[in-house]
């Protein structure tokens, strides 16, 4: 009796299996590539076909929005909730069925993946240009700091005071807008002259390419540097300025969009690098408590640091000669960068890479390094 039991319930269990395979909704292909919209994001041919997994599952974070898969003959959408784990059927070629799940999964967090960028190659000496500033000495950096009295901004006190000082004079002049065009003269006068006349803002770039000119014409060795996530086609990125204080011998955070600089325990300022490692290994940072965006929202450690900035400090890149009008395009221009990966970045080759813009004539040179004490040299010219 007991048996039968069991034969009987093993029946059911397999009809009611064929049953539910029999409603699942198909779609057709010829193509074993398909295209996934996956919210707002389009990842064309990023599908293969695989009616050897069962289910083959696609994970996703998109909570609340609209998961599509597009083959050459048909499509298929759901909306994403917490539960979600919507199968279904795609039938390749009229006769072969690759069934197939789309499957909510919580997204890590970006200081998790951050974390796990934490190694580098101290060992790595692949060729990359010595970083130069120009000197304070230049015509167009002293028309800079005369004609903006940047003298009279950054005070007679200690040189961390002048460079705080500049800091917050740019943020409060320059109103953030990141959708914002680049215009065409990308230097400290002209662009604050364009923000004026157009009654316009300026993104982080442009921002941290102001006051880049300003901590130079003032004598104050300054870089820009490009903050970026794991991803490499990615549509938001973050510009800050590394600032060499002479005071501390080291260099440091500083932020005109947020008006922003970070301190340890002590109080004691940080730089990108410092910043980047506390992240990872979960040491004290306090944000500085005026940072905000555009005089209207106020930054949080947790937010600005742990979230925002996690997200944009996987890599790093900066212009190799930090100098006036860096990025204003001109006839046979050579700009050159580096940057900065962790040894699980995404493209780590090749080292070198050149093009040449047929329509500006303006050649751009990229390097590549591993070794944060390269990319962090302090200057000597």
């Amino acid at each position: 009796m007991k048996s039968k039991i069991t034969l009987l319930l093993f029946f059911i269990f397999f009809a009611q299996l064929a049953t539910s395979q029999q409603n699942i909704p198909t779609i057709k292909a010829i193509s074993k590539k398909l295209d996934i919209r996956d919210g707002k994001t389009y990842k064309k041919q990023s599908w293969n076909i695989s009616p050897q997994l069962n289910p083959d599952v696609y994970e996703t974070s998109s909570l609340g929005k609209k998961v599509t898969f597009i083959t050459d003959k048909d499509s298929i959408s759901v909306k994403i909730k917490k539960n979600t784990q919507f199968d279904f059927v795609i039938l390749l070629n009229d006769s072969v069925k690759a069934y197939t799940q789309i499957k909510y999964k919580a997204a890590t967090s970006r200081l998790e993946i951050l974390k796990k960028a934490a190694k580098y190659n101290y060992s790595d000496n692949r060729f990359i240009p010595e970083f130069t500033y120009q000197s304070m000495e230049n015509p167009n950096l002293m028309k800079i700091r005369k004609d903006l009295k940047l003298d009279s901004i950054a005070g007679t006190g200690s040189e961390t005071s002048q460079i705080l000082n500049l800091l917050h004079w740019v943020h409060r002049i320059i109103r953030h807008d990141g959708s914002s065009y680049n215009p065409a003269l990308k230097n400290a006068i002209d662009l604050i002259k364009i923000c004026k006349t157009e009654n316009r803002g300026l993104n982080c770039r442009m921002m941290a390419t102001i006051l880049n000119e300003c901590y130079l014409a003032m004598g104050i060795k300054s870089r820009y540097i490009t903050c970026m996530p794991k991803e490499t086609d990615f549509d938001d990125c973050h510009v800050i300025n590394m600032v060499y204080s002479n005071e501390f011998k080291k260099w440091i955070w500083i932020d005109p969009t947020f008006d922003a600089y970070v301190m340890n325990e002590k109080g004691e300022l940080l730089g990108i690098q410092e910043v980047r490692e506390r992240l990872i290994n979960g040491k004290t940072l306090i944000l500085n408590p005026e940072a905000n965006w555009n005089n209207k929202a106020t930054q949080t450690k947790e937010y600005y640091l742990e979230t925002y900035m996690a997200k944009n400090l996987y890599r790093l890149k900066t212009p190799v000669y930090s100098e006036y009008d860096t990025e204003t395009v001109k006839d046979g221009k050579e700009i050159a960068y580096v940057e900065l990966l962790p040894l699980d970045g995404i493209e780590q080759t090749p080292q070198k890479t050149e093009s040449t813009n047929t329509k500006t004539n303006v050649k751009t040179i990229s390097y590549k390094t591993n070794n944060p004490n390269l990319f962090w040299a302090k200057p000597t010219k």
